[in-house]
């Protein structure tokens, strides 16, 4: 009897764990489509073609721009639209992107969403709802097997497979017809578009227009046909139908036209390129350069312990890394060098090389564990010459200007790049850590501008400004955190940030979790 009992529980249990898929479908492979197969991107490859090839960039530095830009984007597309992320969160943003979306798939755009799985927890059928639209396809990347239907389930199906759960396909890419691309740290959601009433992000993305699109694209097609992206639509239980989508699509217009009266401002500044399109514009702002598109390979993620250097985008890096010869700053929302990493700054350094970094400090950081892997360098660094610059929490300035560190709340830093001898621009999705080396795969761009690159240094500079970052510094053997306030130096001899952040980081180095983070 006790055995009848439990069989209900047992098997809710393991259809949990099993994740109540369907059937596998035999995956369809694709690849990018020609930029020539749409007016729009033809009038890239004239737009290109005197420039024998190399491709245009444009920096998009503040919230602003950078959703226009992805906004503007899917409008211009005629042919086929490729978004591959980390992080989707709901919110007005992502869901004016995907009203825009499912317009552009009305009318006969193609397409492809790849999303790491961590992005799906709960989202299974929404994801699948949307993928019942004939015109666009979702997979998801290094996908739990075990248990999806709950977040209980979910939680004990990634604790059988540990080796594998941590490994998470970080890219952030946004491609349309093959000819635009952009990339950078900007995962989706409304707090990498000042748009989160309690904390944004400061972040920095790059639009590239040419040659370099195709190479992203070919970067693209790797992932989406890899064997460890699968359609959404093997994890439901029941496919969605036209139905489904007709429902949902209502439920967003819904949404969208009561956030129109009820967050008015908002509201009217993200929907600010329907009547003031700026894309055209941009393309008369390119800085015309060589370049070259640089990512992880997908199997990356299949490695038993630390992958084969040759998977990695830093060992294409590595030539640019190698040979600074005068200055290298390097921007990293989370930075944890390592052993390697620490002997490469402090190496440069010695060599009489200008070498500077700009990360978060502990009260601005959103994972104060990672705070806890970098602040055991920071003596070593400093004793060798590297400078520091910690990012204050920046209060709210809706004012700001183009190149800013203030949001309309509460920022941290998100931003990822790299500048070489004030020549050589590198931006992407990579941070300076050993989950980037290591564990998640990353996509960026590494463009050859001195133009570009001093245009990126002047944004890393205004961000290590007394007024907005603290400084640590050696005084004797102590050390210390310069800042300024109301115009005046302040040095500060404790860390600033509280007690459970504290608490955060000094438990991360405690455990040993710094090959991790």
């Amino acid at each position: 009897m006790r055995l009848q009992r439990a069989l209900p529980l047992l098997l809710t249990l393991l259809c949990g764990l099993a994740g109540c898929a369907s059937v596998d479908i035999p995956r369809e492979v694709s690849q990018a489509l020609p930029a020539k197969d749409s007016a729009f991107g033809r009038s890239v490859l004239r737009q290109a073609a005197p420039y024998e090839g190399r491709s245009g960039f444009r920096l998009l530095p503040n919230s602003n721009e950078a959703f226009r830009a992805r906004a503007e984007l899917i409008r211009n597309a005629q042919a086929s639209i490729d978004l591959q992320y980390y992080i989707v969160h709901d919110g007005l943003s992502t869901r004016a992107l995907v009203h825009e979306l499912l317009r552009a798939a009305d009318r006969g755009v193609r397409v492809r969403i790849l999303l790491d799985d961590t992005t799906s927890d709960g989202l299974d059928t929404i994801m699948g709802t949307l993928d019942a639209h004939p015109n666009i396809q979702i997979r998801v990347f290094n996908p739990l097997h075990l248990g999806r239907s709950t977040g209980v389930t979910r939680a004990v199906g990634r604790l059988f497979n540990l080796s594998r759960q941590h490994r998470r396909m970080h890219n952030k890419l946004f491609l349309v017809d093959n000819s635009m691309a952009i990339v950078g740290g900007r995962n989706l959601g409304d707090e990498y578009f000042d748009a989160e009433p309690n904390l944004n992000f400061t972040d920095i993305d790059l639009l590239g227009v040419g040659p370099v699109a195709e190479q992203l694209g070919h970067s693209f097609d790797q992932y989406w046909n890899s064997a460890l992206s699968r359609p959404i639509g093997d994890f439901l239980w029941r496919q969605p139908d036209a139905h489904d989508l007709h429902a949902s699509r209502h439920r967003l217009e819904v949404s969208l036209a009561e956030a129109r009266t009820r967050r008015k401002a908002l509201y009217d500044r993200l929907m600010a390129y329907q009547s003031q399109p700026r894309l055209d514009v941009w393309r008369n702002e390119l800085i015309w350069a060589h370049s070259q598109a640089l990512w992880d390979a997908p199997s990356k993620v299949l490695a038993n312990d630390e992958p084969d250097p040759q998977l990695l985008l830093t060992q294409q890096l590595a030539p640019d890394l190698n040979n600074v010869r005068h200055e290298l700053i390097l921007v990293s929302a989370y930075f944890v060098p390592g052993e390697s990493g620490l002997l490469y700054l402090t190496h440069n350094a010695d060599a009489g090389i200008s070498v500077k970094l700009l990360t978060n400090s502990l009260e601005a950081t959103d994972v104060p564990a990672v705070h806890g892997g970098y602040a055991p360098y920071r003596r070593a660094l400093l004793e060798h010459g590297v400078k520091l610059y910690e990012l204050r929490r920046q209060p709210g300035d809706p004012s700001a200007g183009r190149l800013s560190f203030h949001g309309g709340s509460d920022s941290s830093l998100h931003s990822k790049a790299i500048v070489f001898d004030r020549r050589k621009t590198f931006i992407g999705s990579f941070n300076f850590d050993p989950r980037s080396v290591l564990w998640n795969t990353e996509v960026g761009v590494l463009v050859d501008s001195p133009e570009l690159a001093e245009y990126t240094r002047a944004l890393a500079v205004q961000g290590m400004a007394p007024a907005l970052s603290y400084q640590p510094q050696l005084r004797g053997d102590k050390l210390v955190w310069v800042t300024e306030e109301d115009g005046k130096q302040r040095i500060l001899t404790s860390e600033p940030g509280g007690m459970w952040r504290r608490f955060n980081a000094w438990v991360s180095k405690a455990v040993g979790l710094e090959k991790m983070l």
